[in-house]
């Protein structure tokens, strides 16, 4: 007869228990690997939305700088006081348009790559005569030949012109009547600080400079604002004076020192920025920053829905769930700030959103 003690009883009932659980243990495992993974939506908490007709966007708001590039074009030879100052800086001037007066004797813009270093009058020949020729001639009152030869029609014509200006009628022009211009029209600014009325004149002084067709425009950014304006990104820029003008964003350059980014802007293709409006821009201002809006998603139309309630399923396919279970694949067309335009899905529909979502 086979005897048992308490010990031996203990033993063979931990041993039963133990064996039990992990039957137990095993066979959990193998539902838990087998059963298909849950539908996040069908396991979370959902709300509902309907979808409706809308737009989706993205924008920043930040300064573009807008500043003229110039460069000294003429000097002035006139000596006495400056008695009037007939250009607003930036102006654009032609053959023979007053720039100011000294001593109530104007001096006037030419065209021409030889400075006025003399007086022109009759027997005078050279280069600056064939300027001062050419000037006559497009003012209309010189008809011969354009040489570099000042001969007495040369004269006659001078003097014609200088009682069309109120001044003395010398037949000579004088080397302070004129200052020459490599090209003209062009915009132009007169130095304020050494050419006001009644200030003091020797002759000699750079007076005049002058400006491209259109001012400089660049966007001082962050690196982080920097990556998310890439080349050809729009930005609409408020002009001074309230017009709204387009440009696209070009090449960047980094700063080191202060870290800051600088993207260029041009007008498209080969337009002005600013068109016929570039005079909005102080010549005389520096740097003069306008506010402007930065397009880093196009504005898109359509049926618009939270992008926390499109799906994506194993196969890749994006889709919005409705609130009876069905799945609709749509196409996202757009996406920013957490909504989305989508294709597939009509209006009016209501499609589950996870609980505690964003949009």
């Amino acid at each position: 007869m086979t005897r048992f003690n308490r010990r031996t009883v203990l033993v063979g009932v931990g041993m039963f228990g133990a064996g039990v659980a992990l039957g137990c243990g095993v066979i959990w495992a193998s539902l838990e690997v087998t059963r298909p993974p849950a539908d996040p939506l069908e396991a979370r908490a959902f709300t509902s939305v309907e979808v409706v007709s809308g737009e989706v966007g993205a924008s920043l708001q930040l300064s573009t700088v807008a500043e003229w590039d110039t460069a000294l074009v003429g000097a002035n030879r006139a000596a006495g006081v400056v008695t009037q100052v007939a250009v607003e800086p930036g102006a654009q001037v032609s053959q023979g348009d007053l720039l100011y007066s000294v001593d109530l004797r104007p001096v006037v813009a030419a065209e021409g790559s030889v400075p006025a270093f003399r007086d022109v009058g009759e027997g005078v020949t050279g280069e600056d005569v064939r300027q001062v020729k050419q000037l006559l001639s497009d003012l209309g009152f010189y008809r011969g030949e354009v040489n570099r030869v000042a001969g007495s029609a040369t004269a006659a014509a001078v003097r014609a012109w200088q009682k069309s200006l109120g001044a003395p009628q010398t037949g000579v022009v004088a080397a302070g009547d004129v200052i020459f211009v490599p090209k003209l029209p062009s915009r132009v600014v007169v130095d304020n600080e050494l050419v006001f009325r009644g200030a003091s004149l020797a002759g000699g002084e750079a007076v005049l400079a002058g400006l491209p067709s259109s001012p400089k425009f660049v966007l001082p950014v962050t690196d982080v604002q920097a990556s998310m304006i890439p080349a050809g990104t729009r930005v609409e820029i408020t002009s001074p004076e309230g017009d709204r003008w387009v440009a696209f964003a070009g090449d960047q350059s980094r700063d080191e020192a202060s870290g800051t980014v600088t993207v260029s802007l041009s007008g498209e293709g080969d337009a002005s920025i600013c068109g016929d409006q570039c005079d909005q821009v102080p010549a005389t201002g520096g740097q003069v920053p306008l506010s402007s809006r930065i397009v880093t998603v196009e504005t898109v139309s359509g049926l618009v829905v939270p992008s926390s309630a499109i799906v994506s399923g194993a196969d890749g396919q994006l889709a919005v769930v409705a609130v009876s279970g069905e799945r609709i694949p749509v196409k996202v067309i757009s996406a920013a700030r957490g909504m989305s335009v989508v294709e597939g899905v009509d209006a009016g529909v209501s499609v589950r959103v996870p609980a505690g979502a964003t949009s």
